[in-house]
């Protein structure tokens, strides 16, 4: 069976590695949930030149345009209120969730329980199902608010994955760097992929 994914994007900088993340995740054949912070379209448009509308199904057409992976039937958008989604509610979580770039303050919104709009009640209800939520907190340094909300998160289940690459791939480009960040988010969710050889191998 085809895996489920939330995939929220948020307002710190990183956006290459979450649109290389949602693309390798249809190209895996996952069905994606998309949500989008306001400050995550401010972050696509600096970083990567990406207009992503306020509207979800504009959203959602201006990603199949860009994305070949991308069909109607394996990537649904949602709005930051759309309550009825169904990642709003335990009786229908994705299989995992991921927050990837993650600021760091939908990340204490998520540490405090405050689910004020759709990607923080998404992240509730995957910690709550016992589901893996996997966050990609993009910020240096980290003060140590930011470190006790990740300790907090981590002993409630979560998964905290800066992006912080490895070198021993001798990575020759910008985007081997990125699939390297990215790789070891999938494999954090169970997702194959072959963005780079494995150490040993």
């Amino acid at each position: 069976m085809h895996k489920t994914i939330c995939l929220a994007l948020t307002g710190a900088s990183g956006m290459p590695y979450g649109l290389r993340l949602l693309e390798c995740l249809l190209a895996a054949g996952c069905r994606v949930q998309l949500l989008y912070s306001q400050a995550s379209q401010v972050v696509a448009r600096q970083e990567m030149g990406l207009e992503l509308p306020s509207r979800p199904a504009e959203a959602k057409a201006a990603l199949l345009a860009r994305l070949p992976s991308a069909t109607p039937e394996n990537l649904t958008v949602f709005g930051r209120e759309e309550w009825f989604a169904p990642v709003a509610s335990g009786s229908n979580p994705p299989d995992a969730m991921i927050v990837c770039p993650c600021s760091m303050g939908t990340l204490a919104a998520i540490a405090q329980g405050l689910a004020d709009n759709l990607i923080e009640r998404a992240a509730d209800v995957v910690l709550k199902e016992g589901r893996k939520l996997v966050l990609v907190p993009r910020e240096t340094p980290f003060s140590a608010i930011h470190l006790e909300n990740m300790l907090r998160l981590s002993r409630a289940g979560a998964v905290i994955l800066p992006p912080s690459p490895g070198f021993y791939h001798h990575p020759q480009t910008v985007q081997d760097i990125v699939d390297f960040v990215v790789a070891r988010v999938l494999d954090q969710i169970g997702v194959e992929h072959t963005l780079m050889q494995r150490w040993g191998e």
